[in-house]
């Protein structure tokens, strides 16, 4: 889903013409309807001009990166101020990518694929790593700052069989709704999806460490019976805990 955001109608109508075919498309005329639109979309993407007016694209901008309910949404600036200072300025209130007016649609399309490329490559960090620590995750400024602060709580209370969304919001501090629409952006996993995930890959580093037993480590992660460790074990991973243990012998 991308936001664009240009006060010229002829343009914005251009742009979501030529972008409706690859992506959902939703649209305002500043910076100011920009914000009513995100906080009840779930965009992954803002194209935004400079010059607008109620709220330009800098002011946007820096809203987006500097609030933690929007900081994951990368930014491009596509803009007819190309002096030198307005790149720089752009790129200090956190934009992702700068494009010129008049400009390349073939250029424009390949700049959005790679940024949502590599956004793709954050999310499967979360599901495909082996590593139980989100905080390996390549973000930065408050993304970062999050991340942490999730990693921690998680890990700090990965044996609580009560951990679940609401408490999970509880200890970080946040309403329910923010927490769930901040993890969903920056991973495409609801939170009770992550939590669940952190267990697994807690629960395979400790089978690694040969330290403990299958039963020791399912109750080590909050599980309480050991069926549903295994079966949950087994759908993530591909073979059973007992099965991982001798691969990780090898």
């Amino acid at each position: 889903m991308i936001l664009l955001v240009e006060a010229n109608k002829e343009i914005l109508a251009y742009l979501n013409k030529e972008l409706k075919t690859s992506y959902i498309i939703l649209r305002a005329g500043n910076g100011a309807e920009a914000l009513e639109i995100l906080d009840q979309e779930n965009v992954q993407l803002g194209l935004t001009d400079i010059m607008m007016p109620i709220m330009d694209g800098l002011a946007l901008c820096r809203r987006i990166k500097t609030d933690i309910l929007y900081s994951h949404i990368p930014v491009i600036f596509l803009t007819a101020k190309n002096a030198l200072d307005s790149k720089i300025q752009g790129l200090k209130n956190g934009a992702d990518d700068y494009i010129e007016k008049p400009f390349s649609l073939e250029f424009l399309m390949v700049q959005i694929r790679n940024i949502l490329k590599n956004r793709k490559i954050i999310k499967n960090y979360f599901t495909n790593t082996l590593s139980s620590n989100l905080i390996d995750i390549n973000v930065s400024g408050p993304d970062k700052d999050f991340i942490s602060q999730l990693n921690t709580v998680i890990y700090e209370n990965i044996s609580a069989i009560d951990l679940n969304v609401d408490e999970l919001a509880k200890l970080m501090h946040m309403s329910r709704p923010t927490l769930y629409r901040k993890i969903k952006g920056l991973s495409d996993l609801t939170p009770n999806e992550l939590i669940n995930i952190s267990r697994l890959k807690k629960a395979a580093e400790l089978l690694t460490q040969k330290e403990y037993n299958i039963t020791q480590v399912s109750t080590m992660v909050g599980y309480t019976v050991q069926s549903n460790f295994s079966r949950d074990f087994h759908k993530h991973y591909g073979m059973s805990p007992s099965n991982y243990i001798l691969e990780n012998s090898k």
